[in-house]
């Protein structure tokens, strides 16, 4: 049977489309709870369950509080910020001593060339209702442990303010002074012990398309077969559906494989 390991994305409230969530995907709330029955059916055939977290300040360079134009107005969410945005002055830091490091984040970003700075709404406020995991996944978790006598191993990742961190892995522009953006070698290693990685979770065209790719570079090219997308639990933001879809196409192509939290056996 091998060693089989559940990967959770960012299953949090904020994400899923229920009433006071601050950035609803449309399917997600579905998601979870198919997710859920899927750990409390195979639950005791899961060597391991890592669910990470999105984890934010109010004052996030991805935030609207974080930038102001000249009339001093914030921008709305879903704004793109480019490099020529934030040198030509049409979006600058609201705090003057972060503007050369902004200026300097969505040069790198553009550099590396996998997204653009985009403004999301406040969301996965750090001890905040949304931070919190759905809550039919959360009790269903919580049964696995004890059943299990196992730990879920959660995942914080985001809290440094001037870097998204869309991947588990490691944040989209690493910060050299700051460890928890760099990769996260632990959970690398854990998942470097599973014969099978079962994914799932929010949202695919962005923290679980990132999170895929980088976990599949640290794997190597011979173990990304290991890895099995969940289809059926997850869904990409609203907008970015043709992302989403590139993603997978493109990890296919690498060798990834793709099963339903109903189809799947192990």
């Amino acid at each position: 049977m091998g060693n089989t390991q559940l990967l959770i994305i960012d299953p949090q409230n904020d994400f899923c489309d229920i009433p006071g969530a601050a950035l609803p995907v449309t399917g997600a709330n579905a998601d979870m709870q198919r997710t859920a029955q899927l750990v409390r059916r195979l639950g005791g055939k899961l060597d391991a369950i890592h669910v990470t977290l999105d984890s934010h300040n109010p004052m996030d360079i991805a935030h609207p509080g974080w930038w102001k134009n000249a009339a001093g107005e914030s921008p709305a969410p879903f704004t793109l910020v480019s490099v020529a945005d934030v040198d030509g002055g049409v979006w600058q830091a609201r705090d003057p001593k972060q503007q050369a490091a902004s200026l300097a984040y969505v040069k790198a970003l553009a550099e590396r060339g996998r997204y653009q700075l985009i403004i999301w709404p406040e969301h996965c406020l750090i001890g905040s209702w949304g931070h919190g995991v759905h809550a039919e996944l959360f009790a269903a978790l919580g049964d696995w442990a004890r059943a299990e006598l196992k730990l879920v191993n959660y995942v914080s990742k985001g809290t440094n303010p001037l870097t998204e961190h869309y991947s588990a892995i490691q944040a989209e522009v690493p910060s050299a002074d700051d460890d928890a953006t760099q990769v996260n070698a632990a959970l690398v290693g854990h998942l470097a012990q599973a014969d099978t990685i079962l994914v799932a979770g929010e949202a695919l065209s962005h923290c679980v398309a990132s999170t895929v790719r980088d976990l599949a570079d640290q794997l190597g090219a011979d173990n990304v077969a290991k890895l099995v997308l969940l289809t059926d639990c997850t869904s990409p933001v609203t907008g970015f559906e043709a992302q989403g879809q590139r993603f997978i196409e493109e990890m296919l192509a690498r060798g990834m494989r793709v099963a339903t939290s109903r189809d799947i056996a192990i």
